[in-house]
């Protein structure tokens, strides 16, 4: 009988520990929800514009990471500092001399910060660094890659001017007084352009990577995205254009490898939003556009 329950009881905490989920479930869970954290509070800086709550889940992320994965609490601190570092500044376009050095000075720090502490910090990588910017690749852009392009530009053409003219979203940019301001436009769009592929996929993308899958990495970028977006300007249902822009330029930065081919695909893109923001402070400029209201 005591043989019986002891081979029954045996048998049964086989099963038991069989069914049972692995230890490392738990900790798979933790490490997304310390990602998603770090996310989020974009959401709240950028977007909700909740500060200094919007710290909370910031630091709360980088803490958990920390507690569940040294390494990944690490490159969510990348992020949260570059983060911090964002969010001294107001986002909301502007075109006067203080307004462009403001943007200049810390959205490159956004970006330094990050890419120094990883290469000569951390020395992750050998030394090479998580964060890099691969320009020169070597490889030639394909056929499919060339016709891309010039579906960014047709795409471009036809939804922006019902985004940006019919909802009156144009009007979170500055007004253009003259032709110096039409120019400000023109490179603040531009840099800005460049500068969203150099921190959002070379960055934070690249660093979410090591520890993600392409898809769970992607999403959690494209919420600080399209937040960051957001507060830039893209507002009414500009997210309805920046969630998908920016998981697909996450998707061909990860298939291609090419910082170069995802700048010219954003830069292309901004040619037609540039030229939709002055047609609608001008509306005899640019008057090329058969969407627009």
């Amino acid at each position: 009988m005591g043989g019986t329950m002891e081979t029954t009881m045996d048998s049964t905490t086989r099963t038991a520990a069989a069914t049972a989920p692995p230890a490392t479930t738990a900790r798979t869970v933790l490490r997304l929800v310390a990602a998603a954290l770090v996310s989020v509070s974009a959401v709240l800086l950028f977007a909700v514009h909740v500060r200094p709550l919007a710290y909370l889940p910031l630091v709360a992320g980088v803490a958990l990471g920390l507690a569940v994965d040294r390494r990944l609490g690490r490159d969510l601190a990348l992020i949260a500092v570059a983060l911090g570092i964002i969010s001294t500044i107001s986002l909301e376009a502007d075109l006067s001399d203080a307004g462009m050095a403001r943007f200049a000075v810390v959205l490159s720090l956004a970006v330094l910060v990050p890419w120094a502490a990883s290469r000569y910090v951390f020395r992750d990588d050998d030394g090479a660094g998580a964060v890099r910017f691969p320009v020169a690749t070597g490889r030639r852009w394909s056929r499919g890659q060339w016709v891309y392009l010039a579906v960014v530009v047709l795409v471009g053409y036809l939804v922006l001017p019902p985004y940006f003219l019919g909802s009156g979203a144009y009007l979170n940019w500055p007004d253009l007084a003259g032709g110096q301001d039409v120019a400000r436009l023109f490179v603040g769009v531009n840099a800005v352009g460049i500068w969203d592929e150099l921190f959002f996929v070379c960055t934070v993308f690249a660093l979410l990577r090591r520890h993600f899958g392409l898809w769970t990495a992607n999403v959690l970028q494209a919420v600080i995205f399209v937040s960051f977006l957001w507060e830039l300007g893209y507002r009414e249902w500009g997210p309805a254009l920046t969630v998908p822009f920016a998981l697909v330029q996450g998707w061909i930065f990860s298939r291609y490898k090419s910082l170069s081919y995802v700048v010219a695909v954003h830069l292309l893109f901004d040619l037609v939003v540039f030229a939709v923001l002055v047609h609608g402070h001008h509306p005899e400029l640019f008057d090329v556009f058969v969407t627009a209201p």
